[in-house]
């Protein structure tokens, strides 16, 4: 008889005894461990217990989602009949296991959009559902099914098809692609905890695996053979398991195809100092980053380093020697890596991106003993860059800090990708600072306040201010003048 504080078998328990896995004395000694350590994953303590190898782990874990999902299946009420619509395309089941184009897709939330049901009402699990379903849904089935590769494959293929940059995978929601900038729903049904999941898994190795169910996310890339290359990201929410796939292309872009200028080839040629490329989440600053390596890469007979978390765009050895290192695998961390990197007679240095003061340091101290440093930063623009570069140092250090900048920064690019006035593409805006001896000396007496106006009037070596840049667009025909006054700092700058 069951009283109120007896505590019910978990579902994977019951499983390894009917399976043989387990036997009484095995049961009694996971007990102990249990009551010792109520916090302890179970899977852990079967391992650790010497109870179940990692195969059978596997094995039990599997067994258990089919369980589970059979249990669901059978308490799952119908679906109401009402609507004469016809029913959203499942990810799994569209034909060729092929996503909606992008002509049915509807803005995230806007009427006719793919909603999840909010009066579903949970199925019940076996026995104990609130200990099962934790079993269930928060463990990590090791090997996903051999058709979850070939549906990830089909969804990654038909987003690219569609024009889309990223991803979404949700559980509980439609695929959701971004595309221009824009975020759009895709006319298919939502997906289920185990479907994403299942996908996420489909994107890891084992050890990947094993990183997402310790830490709860990982951030990594994946390459498929006659698709493409992603960064992906996958988290644990509320709801199971999310990613977010960010299309890369197969090889690093030229600055002509980013609609770039070519006067930054300019500063490639630089052989000591640090260059910078800013600019908030998805303005296209690894992009940039990429195709001032490759010319590097082409021009140069130099030793590339790159420290990135995760590897982006591949650059494979053209005249140059390339070297590049995923912080987290290939190293412990970005300060190790830069540390190590002076040693490792490099005369390139690229940093994915400036994260922490010890980061920044380094990198400063790279630039001064003659390397060339390129890196990335989350800034707004040139002056905020200067000011975040400093600012992360003790207000003791930040006088020295002040000349040490002053003497190794050449230059700042600051970007936005903007929607053209057609909504076909978006085009980048720049902010570009060049180091000269006046602005060397703004920096080291503290007076970056002045810099902007020192960009305004200083066309003629190359600089200009965001609002110039979005000007020419505007002037061009290229952007429209609402989508210039919604990126401007200063709204008097821009003419027109």
């Amino acid at each position: 008889m069951n009283g109120p504080n007896r505590r019910r078998t978990p579902l994977l328990v019951r499983i390894a005894t009917q399976l043989d896995m387990m036997d009484d004395e095995q049961a009694a000694r996971l007990r102990t461990a249990q009551d010792a350590a109520p916090d302890r994953k179970l899977t852990d303590l079967l391992i650790e217990l010497d109870i179940v190898s990692n195969v059978q782990l596997a094995r039990l874990l599997q067994v258990q989602r089919d369980v589970v999902a059979r249990h669901r299946a059978r308490n799952e009420a119908p679906a109401p009949t009402a609507s004469p619509e016809p029913a959203a395309t499942s990810v799994r089941d569209a034909p060729s296991g092929r996503i909606a184009p992008m002509a049915a897709m509807t803005p995230a939330g806007a009427p006719g959009s793919a909603q999840t049901p909010s009066d579903r009402t949970p199925a019940a699990l076996p026995e104990n559902p609130q200990t099962d379903a934790e079993d269930a849904g928060l463990g990590l089935a090791l090997h996903p099914g051999p058709g979850d590769r070939g549906a990830l494959e089909h969804i990654l293929q038909s987003a690219l098809d569609s024009g889309a940059s990223d991803i979404h995978i949700h559980a509980g929601a439609p695929l959701r692609l971004r595309v221009n900038g824009a975020m759009g729903s895709t006319a298919t049904a939502p997906m289920t905890p185990e479907e994403t999941e299942q996908l996420v898994l489909a994107s890891l190795d084992p050890d990947q695996q094993r990183e997402l169910s310790e830490t709860g996310e990982i951030d990594h890339c994946l390459t498929l053979e006659g698709i493409g290359r992603f960064r992906l990201n996958a988290y644990r929410q509320q709801r199971g398991f999310d990613a977010v796939y960010r299309a890369i292309p197969a090889s690093p872009p030229t600055l002509e195809e980013l609609g770039l200028p070519s006067t930054l080839e300019r500063f490639t040629r630089f052989h000591q100092g640090l260059v910078l490329v800013t600019g908030p989440a998805g303005c296209g600053k690894s992009a940039t980053m990429a195709a001032l390596v490759d010319q590097i890469n082409q021009e140069r007979e130099d030793h590339i380093l790159t420290v990135e978390d995760p590897i982006e765009y591949i650059h494979p050895s053209k005249r140059c020697h390339v070297n590049q290192r995923h912080a987290g695998r290939h190293t412990q961390d970005f300060a190790r890596a830069l540390r190590a990197a002076l040693r490792e007679d490099p005369d390139v240095i690229v940093i994915g991106e400036l994260r922490d003061l010890e980061t920044i340091s380094l990198a400063l101290t790279a630039a001064e003993t003659g390397h060339l440093v390129l890196a990335t930063l989350h800034t707004a623009n040139a002056v905020r860059t200067i000011n975040r570069m400093i600012g992360a140092f003790p207000s003791n250090r930040q006088d020295q800090v002040r000349t040490m900048l002053s003497e190794s920064l050449r230059a700042v690019i600051s970007q936005r990708l903007v929607p053209t006035a057609d909504e076909t593409q978006r085009v980048p805006a720049l902010e570009v600072l060049v180091v000269n001896k006046a602005i060397s000396n703004l920096i080291r007496e503290a007076k970056t306040v002045q810099i902007r106006s020192a960009i305004q009037t200083g066309a003629s070596q190359g600089m200009r201010l965001l609002e110039q840049s979005l000007s020419e667009l505007v002037s061009s025909g290229t952007i429209t003048p609402e989508q210039a006054l919604a990126l401007a700092e200063d709204k008097k700058l821009l003419q027109g």
